[in-house]
C-alpha cells in the first residue's frame, strides 16, 4: 500500500475523499504524564493556584479535536458528533505516579478520526503540564498512542498487549 498522501510524483497533497461514502467512524487514543507523587496529590486535591487542572485539560482536549485540521497540514475539516476526554490517575504500581488521559472522537464521515483523538490527548497533556509545571517542571509526557478506530473501509483496529512480548502486537 502506498502513502495516500503522496501524489504520483511524490508531492505531498490532501487525500480526496469525495468518493468514500459516509459511515460512522471511532477512535480512541491516550497517553500519559508522568509526575512527582506530590504533584500528582495537588492536582488530584484540585488546590493548585491555576485552579481546576483535571477540567481545563478536558475541555482543552475537546477544543484541540475541534481544531485538527488547522493544526495538521493535510487533515480534512471533520464534523465531530463526538469528543470525549477522560483524565484519571494511572493504577497503582504502574510505572512511576502518572495521570492516564483517553480521548475518543466520533463522526458520521468520509474520513476517520484518529488524528482528532491522537490531537486531544496531546493537547490534554500539554494542558496538565502547562497548569502544574510551577510545582514539577520534570513532568514527562510519554506513551500517545491510537487504541483504537472503527468504520470505513479498514474496518476495526485494536491495540493489544502481546503476551510475554517486550512491545505491543496490532490485532485487526
Amino acid at each position: 500500500m502506498g502513502l495516500t498522501h503522496l501524489d504520483p510524483d511524490g508531492n505531498a497533497r490532501m487525500v480526496d475523499v469525495g468518493h468514500k461514502p459516509s459511515t460512522l467512524r471511532e477512535a480512541t487514543a491516550s497517553g500519559r504524564i508522568e509526575m512527582r507523587p506530590e504533584t500528582l496529590a495537588h492536582i488530584l486535591a484540585g488546590d493548585l493556584p491555576k485552579g481546576d487542572v483535571l477540567a481545563a485539560a478536558r475541555i482543552a482536549g475537546i477544543q484541540a479535536a475541534k481544531q485538527t485540521s488547522a493544526l495538521i497540514p493535510l487533515c480534512h475539516p471533520i464534523a465531530l458528533t463526538r469528543v470525549a476526554v477522560d483524565v484519571r490517575p494511572a493504577p497503582p504500581g504502574d510505572g512511576p505516579r502518572a495521570l492516564i488521559v483517553t480521548a475518543t472522537a466520533g463522526t458520521n464521515g468520509p474520513t476517520g478520526v484518529e488524528m482528532e483523538a491522537l490531537t486531544a490527548v496531546s493537547v490534554a497533556l500539554l494542558t496538565l503540564y502547562d497548569m502544574a509545571k510551577a510545582i514539577d517542571r520534570g513532568m514527562r509526557i510519554t506513551a500517545i498512542e491510537l487504541e483504537s478506530k472503527s468504520g470505513g473501509a479498514s474496518g476495526e483496529w485494536r491495540r493489544v498487549d502481546a503476551p510475554g512480548a517486550a512491545g505491543r502486537a496490532d490485532a485487526p
